[in-house]
C-alpha cells in the first residue's frame, strides 16, 4: 500500500536504516474516497500527501532545530504494516506500525529552500503562512537524492 509520511528533513538525512514505528502516516482511505467519491486516485493520492505536508509542519512545531521545510516520504508498505485509526483527525489518515526503510520509499516530496520563511512561520501557528504553503507544491526527490536535497 502506498503511504505517504510526514517527516522532517533532519529525520530524513539520518535514517539509519529506518523510519521509526508506530507512526501517523496518510493514504488513500475508504474515507478519502467517501469524502470526495468524484475524484480519481490521483486526486486522492495528491489529498493523502497534503495532509502529509500538513503533518511535516506538526513536526517541525516541535523539532525546532529541523529545517524548515515540509518534507513527504512516499512509500509501499505492506498491507499487515497499515492500520486504521479509531479516531483518526483527517480522512486520510492512518497508522504505520513497521518500520519503513529505504527500499521501501519511493520518493521524498520537499519544499523549495525559498519556502523556508513560510514554513517557520506556519509550524509557530501564523495562519497566513499557512495559506500561503496552500499554494506551493512540493518538489520531487528519488530517495538517491536525499543527500542532494538542499538546506535552507
Amino acid at each position: 500500500m502506498r503511504v505517504y509520511l510526514p517527516v522532517t528533513l533532519a529525520e530524513l538525512q539520518h535514517v539509519s536504516p529506518v523510519l521509526v514505528a508506530p507512526r501517523i502516516a496518510h493514504g488513500v482511505t475508504p474515507a478519502l474516497r467517501e469524502l470526495w467519491p468524484d475524484e480519481d486516485e490521483e486526486g486522492w493520492e495528491y489529498a493523502a500527501q497534503a495532509c502529509a505536508a500538513d503533518g511535516s509542519l506538526v513536526l517541525l512545531a516541535g523539532a525546532p532545530g529541523a529545517p524548515p521545510l515540509r518534507v513527504v516520504v512516499a512509500a509501499d508498505v505492506a498491507e499487515g504494516c497499515v492500520q486504521a485509526l479509531d479516531d483518526p483527525p483527517v480522512p486520510s489518515a492512518l497508522e504505520v506500525v513497521c518500520g519503513v526503510d529505504l527500499s521501501q520509499m519511493v520518493s521524498v516530496h520537499v519544499d523549495e529552500p525559498a519556502a523556508a520563511r513560510d514554513v517557520a512561520a506556519a509550524a509557530a501557528g501564523d495562519e497566513a503562512a499557512i495559506e500561503r504553503l496552500e499554494d506551493r507544491d512540493l518538489l520531487w526527490y528519488d530517495v538517491t537524492e536525499i543527500p542532494q536535497i538542499p538546506v535552507p
